[in-house]
């Protein structure tokens, strides 16, 4: 029996935990109830746990035979404060708090293939589990590395995997080297003078000066980062004033700045930087600049990747293995963690079919809904698909 075969077989337990997950989501340093329940199987199953990296995560090990290796397979637990419109039978039981990304289903891929690898899988060497918690806020990959998760478990690599909507159901993506983008937030507050809207030759107005900025914000992009380079920035919030009439005498900009690579992003500080306080300067305001830096570029390495071709299409055939895809603009803080240790990070396809996004009860529209949309949810016919890959790695990677 192949190994995708024996996870079809053993799946049902796992989508009964995937929805009991979904029905009942946690929010990013709060998955408790989560962690308790994934902590007690993994017990059970013989691995060694260890609890509160990160205030919820936890990582779960198991060595066998005297091999060095060590391989580390992540998955993330954490819901997005999302209102569900589903009407399926597992929708969130919590108002305003669902898993609208899947990572209740990547959690219960990792748990089906943990309960598959230690009954059943011949190895030697450590294998360690991780489950993240915050992966979309604040940042648990961070936290957890910040906490000694690679002092405490090391791992020669690392690999991670995420659901993606609009790509045929269980069809593997892979992409060698800038993966995807660094997110950076920006608050850019500007101070003027406020004053009567009828009178403005007696006031500073940071309006004018904003529309100036968001309008000069685009010639980054277009004039100073390389063509064949990634770059986005994106002004999501405009905010000033309450009335016609007045004038105000501040504004806020708020950004989201994006890019594959790690000189480009360097960049784009600095010339955001230097335009912002120049057109601030000119207009007679003042520029007060928050550059955050987020998560960065999300780089896979080369042998790791191949690794994981080599096994997708050992276990699927070459046609349901896309090698090299297009990266991607959004952020992983799955980042950090490759910043550590070799590793590669991929794409499971979820569904390729159309939907509006308005939980209708179809299943194939809820699969081919995208992620961080009221209407998601992740396709359980790929979690033994998701399961059966990290299996086959395991026994692949660690070897005598």
């Amino acid at each position: 029996m192949s190994v995708l075969h024996a996870l079809q077989t053993r799946a049902a337990p796992f989508v009964a935990l995937r929805h009991d997950l979904h029905r009942h989501p946690e929010l990013g340093l709060k998955e408790f109830r989560t962690s308790e329940l994934l902590a007690q199987q993994l017990q059970s199953w013989g691995y060694t746990v260890t609890r509160g990296l990160a205030t919820t995560g936890l990582v779960a090990q198991l060595q066998r035979g005297k091999g060095g290796k060590r391989l580390g397979l992540r998955a993330d637990m954490d819901a997005l404060p999302i209102h569900e419109v589903n009407v399926f039978e597992h929708r969130s039981v919590h108002e305003g708090v669902m898993h609208a990304c899947g990572h209740d289903g990547h959690t219960a891929m990792l748990m089906a293939a943990a309960q598959y690898i230690a009954q059943e899988v011949e190895f030697s060497g450590t294998l360690n589990l991780i489950f993240q918690p915050a992966e979309e806020h604040p940042g648990g990959a961070k936290i957890m590395i910040e906490e000694g998760l690679f002092e405490r478990f090391p791992c020669d690599a690392i690999f991670a995997a995420h659901n993606m909507p609009g790509i045929p159901a269980g069809q593997l993506v892979f992409i060698e080297g800038p993966a995807m983008a660094s997110s950076d937030d920006v608050t850019i507050t500007l101070t003027g003078v406020g004053g009567h809207g009828a009178m403005p030759h007696r006031a500073q107005d940071p309006i004018v000066a904003a529309a100036a900025i968001v309008l000069t914000l685009q010639t980054i992009v277009s004039r100073n980062v390389d063509p064949q380079h990634t770059a986005v920035i994106t002004v999501g919030s405009l905010v000033a004033g309450k009335a016609n009439n007045v004038i105000p005498a501040s504004a806020r900009l708020e950004l989201s700045v994006r890019s594959l690579d790690r000189d480009v992003r360097d960049l784009l500080q600095a010339r955001i930087t230097e335009l912002v306080t120049a057109q601030a300067q000119s207009l007679g305001v003042l520029a007060h600049i928050d550059y955050k830096r987020d998560y960065p570029v999300l780089v896979n390495t080369a042998a790791e990747t191949e690794l994981a071709r080599q096994v997708g299409t050992e276990l699927l055939g070459a046609e349901r293995v896309t090698r090299q895809g297009r990266p991607l603009t959004g952020s992983e803080d799955f980042a950090f963690m490759l910043e550590h240790c070799p590793g590669s990070y991929f794409m499971i396809g979820n569904g390729a079919g159309e939907s509006t996004g308005e939980g209708t009860g179809d299943s194939a529209a809820a699969h081919a809904c995208m992620v961080h949309n009221p209407g998601y949810d992740f396709n359980d016919d790929i979690l033994p698909v998701g399961a059966a890959f990290w299996a086959l790695l395991t026994q692949r990677y660690l070897k005598d």
